[in-house]
């Protein structure tokens, strides 16, 4: 039997340290290179999303001929409007899988507007992460008829 402290294994406090150094170090050059990449990654999953309600649409109005209006929203892609302008060609179980509309990745619902503004037929618009119209840079509105 040994007795003693000869064989123990184990870091002594200044291993310790410098490990714990070592791994701030990295910390610091790594996390802010991740985490500003956050952002970019919601602003990328808002513009799949809208891609992919315009898609719903297009098929929404290719089986009844129109877009559905303002007030009928986002909602007549999963439940068949029955005030306004009435489709009479609605898909059953409706145009997007699963059947919700998302919301944004920042908690927010989408907002629908059909006529859009410039002649456009409708228009789909988050407004990022600040939840608040306008702004600038990783801020501004992401607005479906801007997106390239």
């Amino acid at each position: 039997m040994v007795k003693g402290g000869k064989n123990q294994k184990g870091f002594t406090l200044i291993e310790i340290m410098v490990v714990v150094i070592i791994l701030g170090l990295l910390a610091g050059l790594v996390l802010p290179r991740i985490l500003g990449r956050e952002e970019e990654a919601r602003i990328t999953t808002v513009k799949t999303q809208i891609r992919n309600l315009e898609g719903a649409l297009d098929g929404f109005k290719l089986d009844n001929g129109f877009y559905p209006s303002t007030e009928q929203g986002l909602d007549a892609l999963i439940h068949k409007p029955d005030s306004g302008r009435v489709p009479r060609k609605w898909k059953a179980g409706g145009y997007l899988k699963p059947a919700r509309i998302p919301k944004d990745p920042w908690g927010n619902p989408y907002l629908y507007f059909s006529p859009g503004n410039e002649g456009r037929q409708y228009e789909i618009i988050s407004y990022g992460p600040d939840g608040e119209q306008g702004g600038e840079g990783d801020s501004a509105d992401i607005e479906s008829w801007s997106m390239e």
